[in-house]
C-alpha cells in the first residue's frame, strides 16, 4: 500500500484515491454515512447515493488455482466463480479467505478497493461495465466511492474485461 503523506491522511485521501489522482484520470469522489447494520456494502453505497445497484461494482477477492484474483462486479448479481476461473485461465475457483484478501490488498472487508491495493492483483471487470459511462467502486474505506469510467478503472488495474457476473 502507498504510503500517505501527512496532507493526504488529512484530507482523507485513500491510496486509491491517491492513484486516480497521480494518474490524471477523471473521477468523483462519493462519501455517505456507513450503517455497520446494512446487510449489503454494496446495495448501501447504491442507495446512500441515489444510484442504480447496475452501476455500482463491489471488489471480490477470490482464489483461482492457488493465486488471489479480484473480481469487479455489479452489487446487482453475484460471482460467477466458474467464469473467473475461465477469465484468468484457471480451472477452479474459491471465495478467498476474507483475513487473506485483506491482508494482501492492504484494505478491510467491505472497503475493498480494485485501486491502490498493497499488491497488485490479477483483475476481471465484468462486462456489464461498460454498458455505462460511469461506474462506482470503493475508494478504500467504507462510506466512500469513486466513480470514474470503466476504461479508466481497466486501464489502472490492467484488469481483463469477462462476463463473470450472475444476476
Amino acid at each position: 500500500m502507498a504510503k500517505k503523506s501527512k496532507k493526504q491522511q488529512q484530507s482523507g485521501g485513500t491510496p486509491a484515491t491517491v492513484a486516480l489522482t497521480a494518474a490524471g484520470v477523471a473521477y468523483t469522489v462519493h462519501a455517505y454515512e456507513h450503517d455497520p447494520a446494512h446487510p449489503s456494502y454494496g446495495e448501501e453505497a447504491a442507495e446512500a447515493m441515489g444510484v442504480s445497484p447496475d452501476r455500482v461494482f463491489k471488489t471480490l477477492v477470490a482464489d483461482v488455482d492457488g493465486s488471489l484474483v479480484v473480481a469487479v462486479v455489479p452489487v446487482a448479481g453475484s460471482l460467477d466463480l466458474k467464469a473467473l476461473a475461465t477469465a484468468v485461465g484457471g480451472k477452479r475457483a474459491a471465495m478467498a479467505d476474507p483475513a487473506a484478501a485483506e491482508r494482501t490488498t492492504g484494505y478491510v472487508r467491505g472497503g475493498i478497493s480494485p485501486l491502490g491495493q498493497r499488491k497488485r492483483l490479477r483483475t476481471v471487470l465484468d462486462a456489464s461495465a461498460y454498458h455505462h459511462a460511469t461506474i462506482c467502486v470503493s475508494a478504500g474505506r467504507r462510506g466512500l466511492e469513486v466513480e470514474l469510467a470503466p476504461d479508466d478503472l481497466a486501464l489502472l488495474t490492467e484488469a481483463v474485461s469477462a462476463p463473470v457476473a450472475r444476476a
